[in-house]
């Protein structure tokens, strides 16, 4: 049997959902914003870097975020997710993959996040080693339908583009 060649590519989508919590801090892609509360979950609950981890791990075909970093697993209570993302990054590089681009959408009805979109970019090129124009970021309200609508939930969705690197 021989083993194929890499792909020159690979295209990994992600998606990501939770509770709006009162309490918790809102962060997204690394960023903090200033709200009256945040998202539930079992790590800081980042949606976007959630969303970017499974996009990442697809594109590998890696599994999920659930697979590697279990919430059943104490050692992942409140970790940062910029640790997951960290991760997923590796086992790309293990492949000799690396970030082309990502494109993500945040959809959450308040707050307004337009303000936030360079700081989220910054963070986001950042974390993933890209300049901020390889990393788009866009926000969505759900018009006030379903739980993210009723403002019970947030969501993210990334689509990320590996390239190989010979």
């Amino acid at each position: 049997m021989t083993v194929p060649a890499p792909l020159p590519f690979r295209v990994g989508q992600g998606w990501d959902s939770h509770r709006i919590e009162t309490g918790r801090p809102l962060i997204l892609g690394g960023v903090h914003i200033p709200c009256d509360f945040g998202l539930a979950g079992h790590s800081d609950a980042d949606v976007l870097f959630h969303a970017i981890t499974d996009a990442i791990l697809g594109a590998l075909a890696a599994g999920d975020i659930g697979m590697h970093f279990p919430d059943t697993d104490p050692a992942w209570k409140n970790a940062g997710s910029l640790q997951f993302l960290r991760h997923a990054l590796q086992l790309a590089a293990e492949q000799s993959y690396r970030i082309a681009n990502i494109d993500s959408t945040i959809i959450l009805e308040r707050p307004k996040l337009s303000t936030f979109r360079s700081a989220i970019r910054t963070a986001v090129g950042r974390a993933v080693d890209l300049p901020e124009t390889a990393v788009s970021v866009k926000f969505k309200t759900a018009e006030r339908v379903g739980p993210v609508g009723e403002g019970l939930s947030c969501e993210a969705q990334a689509l990320v583009v590996l390239v190989f690197q010979s």
